[in-house]
């Protein structure tokens, strides 16, 4: 009885942004589009570049409701280290930047270092591993390592204000901090004038990440030695950042904002085997990954902050005996977008495309499989998008057999279907931004596509 097919995939958590006052709409049956707003730029605002931040991106200071002093720009100081229980740092000059023994003070004291009201972002820093964005409340006083101070939470209007800023950043994927969960797991990524070569690294395109795994997964209670079940396979993806900030003021929300992740995939699998009976889908995962990828939003350096949790999830009914392959190839994004009139929205789609490799299903029953990711996006250390994304495989078969007078009648039906799930939370902490706090987490809602790959029957 031929059939199955595999259909899975990595990631959660994409992107894109219309122009300012417009909105990306929520996904509907798994698309989202993007609408460009008609809402004239006033004449007050800046349109700030959004790239990728140099490796020594500076500290940005700015101090609002000062006059003249209101507009963010960078400094030659450093947050030099963070307490995050007592949220007390010290801010001293960069290496380069620092006097001589020699050198007078400053007659103002600490103007250059610090002041109350000052609301500061850095990139990762001894201990603030993910950036800080914090406000100045006290000027503790001078130490050898430079001035301590006390801080709050900040957040990003504080120091964009109506400027507005929108762009889409590559993750170098050679930025991923890698555990791995299973023996036989292995990394390739390829970015420009370096290749770390994993079991494919010469196909790996520029700016990927790739994970290849393979695992055997539990089978059946009373399963022959020949029914034994194992995933393979290998996922490899590009993300990319995507961040808008839609100006609006240092003191209320912006008129706009979106974070989330975007990006395009290949993944190759295959499952064979008998696969346990199980109520619940048993997951297993495989690799756990982080960045902390900056942002040059203008002169103020924005840490984001990505983990990802790729897995294997399997349910079946344990009758079911499959050796199947699939091809599969297709984008993503999923993220939180805002405006003033509709609060936080989720922003999410996906779309693949799916090549049989081979497929078989030699008993009756049900099985489904995918490959997927849990992933959070956020800012500063603060998760504000929560996605799942889980391409899938799902198959069917039944059969009977009759006999009478020394005849048998076979008959089977069988089905296989592709489809994807992606689910999700944006954050109380989306209010980063300036937005208004959330009262609760808000669900992404569930997006869930399903096609058919092949199917059919004999009498």
């Amino acid at each position: 009885m031929p059939l199955l097919t595999t259909a899975a995939l990595l990631l959660a958590a994409g992107c894109s942004s219309p122009s300012r006052s417009a909105d990306l709409p929520a996904a509907a049956g798994g698309q989202a589009t993007a609408t460009t707003g008609t809402a004239a730029a006033s004449s007050s605002e800046r349109s700030l570049a959004v790239a990728a931040a140099p490796a020594d991106a500076a500290t940005a200071t700015a101090h609002p409701g000062r006059s003249g002093a209101e507009t963010a720009h960078g400094t030659t100081l450093a947050v030099s280290s963070y307490d995050s229980k007592t949220r007390r740092a010290v801010i001293a000059p960069k290496a380069a930047h620092r006097p001589s023994p020699s050198s007078a003070p400053s007659p103002s004291g600490t103007p250059h270092r610090a002041a109350v009201g000052d609301v500061i972002a850095s990139a990762p820093a001894p201990g603030a591993p993910h950036g800080l964005l914090a406000k100045v409340t006290e000027v503790v006083g001078e130490t050898a390592a430079g001035t301590e101070v006390q801080t709050e939470p900040a957040t990003l209007n504080a120091l964009l204000g109506d400027d507005t800023a929108r762009g889409t950043v590559p993750v170098d994927p050679a930025a991923f901090d890698v555990e791995k969960l299973l023996p036989d797991v292995d990394l390739s990524w390829t970015k420009a004038g370096d290749v770390h070569v994993g079991p494919q690294g010469a196909e790996v395109p520029l700016g990927s990440l790739r994970l290849d795994v393979r695992t055997e997964v539990p089978t059946a209670a009373g399963a022959a030695a020949s029914a034994a079940a194992s995933v393979s396979g290998y996922v490899q993806v590009a993300p990319q950042v995507d961040f808008r900030y839609g100006g609006g003021g240092y003191d209320t929300a912006p008129a706009s904002a979106y974070l989330g992740v975007s990006g395009d995939w290949t993944s190759g699998w295959a499952l064979k085997g008998r696969a346990a009976a199980a109520t619940t889908p048993v997951r297993i995962p495989f690799a756990k990954l982080h960045a902390d990828p900056v942002l040059q939003v203008g002169p103020v350096p924005v840490v984001v902050n990505l983990d990802l949790t790729c897995y294997v999830q399997i349910s079946g009914d344990g009758t079911v005996t499959v050796d199947v392959e699939q091809d599969v190839k297709g984008g993503f994004r999923a993220g939180g977008t805002f405006s003033p009139a509709k609060g936080w929205t989720p922003v999410s789609s996906s779309d693949m495309t799916a090549t049989p490799v081979r497929t078989s299903v030699t008993t009756a029953g049900s099985v489904r499989a995918a490959l997927g990711a849990q992933a959070t996006v956020g800012l500063y250390g603060a998760v504000g998008v929560a996605a799942d994304l889980a391409p899938y495989l799902r198959g069917e078969a039944t059969g009977t057999v009759t006999g009478s007078d020394g005849r048998l009648d076979a008959k089977a039906v069988w089905a296989v279907y592709g489809g994807v799930d992606l689910s999700g939370t944006l954050r109380l902490q989306l209010s980063v931004f300036g937005t208004p706090v959330l009262q609760r987490d808000l669900p992404l809602g569930t997006l869930h596509r399903e096609w058919k790959l092949a199917g059919g029957g004999t009498p």
